[in-house]
């Protein structure tokens, strides 16, 4: 029988074999809480328009040093109150110019969502809290990043999904950015966080020699991983593009465009924009969401003014609009054949919660708020065009963030994009550079070429290694010409997110409990 000395040895043994201490002190919790929220806020410094992309892994760090110093429950209030820190600064956009439209309550519009997304990293501390204590030293870094990475597939999928603020987003003109073509948006996430992670893991213990050899040894993989997705990286060499495309920015400002007397003005902007382009014969012009402010197939006189313009122009010509049926009304792209007359009408398939879709009308439906929710229908094909040799699918604002969208649409053989969106409503905020940033990372996903027209910017054009090649300046006019060309496939375009993240969860499983510490 043990004697008490040996069991006090004991005791005191086992808790150093852990990255944290079993039952931290009041200012051990407090210096954990200062360090979370200084974390959350170097994070999102790394967002657009800060743009401080090194402050990503920094921030991380950071919040992965404070979930190790505490037990899972304290784990995921800290974690909690720094999500909602990091995504209310990252999400301070969402009010601009919706707000007033439920004014007084226009700060739930930031404040909501921040609070929701961020029980995400309140979950991702507790996990990595837990696998902290439960695992082996060196691998629970390991964990930590790959619960951290899981989450934010999660938060992100779904109809309810917010797939905005993503940590990978930051990265997609670093040195990480190739890892999206084989990983994804959420891989990138991970190798971020296996970096943040064990740093954190070397600062808190600096005296435990496994701890110091598995953070060497997860440096030494992360750069093997980041030179052989370079090497082997189908984008690293661009085919020259050949066809010659146009995205047409009329500036059009948000509490402006829904007034009757804009819509003409609009229409005659676009329209002449649109004849300056084709000096550069485009063999297609794209214009943004819902330039015509109204149902455009229940004009037949400006329907058929869009084709004449379109065979004016020999050009396929995409206008933004609204379609009215029977079976309801839809966000949609009306596509004019070189020839004129109508080619087809996209539908926008992933509609915006309580925005443009009430989920839930039963239970939401009885709010003040929820006549102003839009009750739009969802589309259900990917609506390929075939445009010069080439299958153009197109995507409507929103649904351009879901990597599922983009997924589904490379299987029915899509080789490039058209996103089509009015990021008007945010103004000169952080928005319409966080979601022009989301287009680069489709591009590196997919390997394909981008064409992005947006009513007041970012409109451009995207290569497949996620460089912009054409862009225009936020709150001009502007006509953004180049050309695109034959994607680069990637292996990730063939495999999708879902793959990643269930691995990621099994990952983090099969090491919070499989590798157990002594």
């Amino acid at each position: 029988m043990r004697s008490a000395s040996g069991l006090g040895f004991w005791a005191a043994n086992t808790r150093q074999r852990t990255l944290a201490a079993s039952v931290p002190a009041t200012e051990a919790s407090l210096v954990c809480l200062i360090a979370a929220l200084t974390g959350a806020v170097f994070m999102s410094l790394a967002l657009p328009k800060a743009n401080l992309t090194p402050l990503a892994p920094v921030g991380a760090a950071a919040l992965f040093w404070a979930w190790f110093g505490l037990p899972p429950g304290r784990a995921f209030l800290v974690g909690w109150a720094a999500g909602a820190v990091y995504f209310g600064s990252a999400f301070s956009w969402f009010a601009e110019t919706a707000g007033a439209y439920v004014a007084p309550f226009g700060f739930l519009l930031v404040a909501g969502p921040a609070l929701l997304e961020g029980l995400a990293f309140g979950a991702a501390g507790a996990l990595t809290a837990f696998a902290a204590r439960r695992s082996r030293a060196g691998v629970a870094p390991l964990a930590a990043a790959a619960a951290f990475a899981a989450l934010e597939w999660l938060r992100s999928s779904g109809p309810l999904g917010l797939p905005f603020a993503n940590l990978s987003y930051t990265q997609v003109e670093s040195p990480l950015a190739p890892l999206a073509a084989f990983a994804g948006s959420f891989g990138v996430t991970f190798v971020l966080c296996v970096l943040a992670a064990y740093v954190a893991a070397a600062i808190r213990a600096p005296k435990r020699a496994d701890v110091g050899r598995a953070t060497l040894v997860a440096i030494l993989c992360t750069l093997a991983a980041i030179a052989a997705a370079w090497t082997f990286w189908p984008a690293r060499r661009v085919a020259a593009p050949t066809l010659r495309v146009a995205a047409i920015q009329g500036n059009i400002p948000q509490t402006m465009k829904w007034e009757r007397s804009t819509f003409d003005v609009s229409n005659e902007r676009y329209e002449l924009l649109t004849r300056r382009a084709a000096a550069s014969h485009p063999a297609l012009v794209l214009w943004p969401e819902t330039v015509v402010t109204a149902d455009l197939n229940l004009m037949p006189q400006l329907v058929a003014r869009f084709g004449a313009l379109a065979r004016s122009a020999h050009t396929e010509l995409i206008v933004g609009s609204k379609q009215n049926t029977p079976a309801g009304e839809y966000n949609a792209l009306y596509a004019f054949r070189p020839e004129g007359g109508l080619d087809a009408i996209y539908r926008k398939r992933v509609l915006v919660p309580f925005v443009e879709a009430l989920p839930a009308s039963w239970l939401f439906g009885h709010l003040p708020v929820a006549s102003l929710v839009s009750r739009f229908g969802a589309g259900t094909s990917s609506g390929i065009l075939d445009v010069g040799g080439m299958r153009f699918a197109p995507l409507i604002c929103w649904e351009s963030a879901f990597d599922g969208a983009a997924h589904g649409a490379m299987r029915d053989g899509a080789q490039a994009f058209l996103i089509a969106t009015d990021d008007a409503w945010f103004g000169t905020t952080a928005g319409p550079y966080q979601h022009a940033q989301i287009a680069q990372m489709r591009a590196l996903e997919t390997g394909t070429w981008v064409v992005r027209a947006a009513a007041t910017g970012i409109s451009g054009i995207v290569a497949p290694n996620g460089r912009f090649t054409k862009i225009g300046p936020l709150e001009r006019i502007a006509i953004v010409e180049g050309a695109v060309g034959a994607p680069q496939r990637s292996p990730y375009s063939a495999l999708g997110a879902f793959p990643i993240g269930i691995a990621l969860c099994v990952l983090y499983a099969g090491l919070a409990f499989g590798v157990r510490r002594p």
